[in-house]
């Protein structure tokens, strides 16, 4: 009695077939490509690793207001993600500060106040004038 070989195929390739399929080749040309025997096998992959097999863009319909709100959050975002860097660099130059203090000085500057959380500290009285 003759074995039947058994194959198995890799992850990648697996991956890589489901990514052409979706790119636009048919199945039967992939099969033929790679040497894929099964005819579901390729819909079994992509059921696994496709985007549900969808050959198709995604598409986001939008009103203009919607739109509008998405452009403001994204200049939102870079402002933050600039003040964010600004800041970052602000705090080492600062830091760097310290140490030339502390080495040209020989004192040594306080750097680890323990910070209560924001939401336990008391408002500072404003002084009336």
């Amino acid at each position: 009695m003759e074995k039947i070989p058994l194959i198995r195929y890799s992850e990648a390739l697996k991956k890589q077939v489901v990514r052409e399929y979706e790119g636009g080749t048919s199945a039967s040309s992939l099969r033929e490509k790679y040497g894929i025997k099964g005819p579901s096998t390729i819909t079994t992959w992509l059921k696994k690793y496709g985007r549900e097999g969808s050959r198709y863009k995604l598409m986001v319909i939008q009103t203009p207001e919607e739109q509008n709100r998405v452009k403001q959050l994204e200049k939102r975002v870079q402002e933050l993600e600039s003040a964010l860097a600004q800041l970052m660099l602000d705090k080492l130059m600062l830091e760097s500060l310290v140490e030339v203090i502390e080495e040209e000085e020989g004192v040594e500057v306080k750097k680890n106040i323990a910070r209560r959380p924001l939401s336990e500290r008391k408002p500072k009285p404003k002084l009336r004038g």
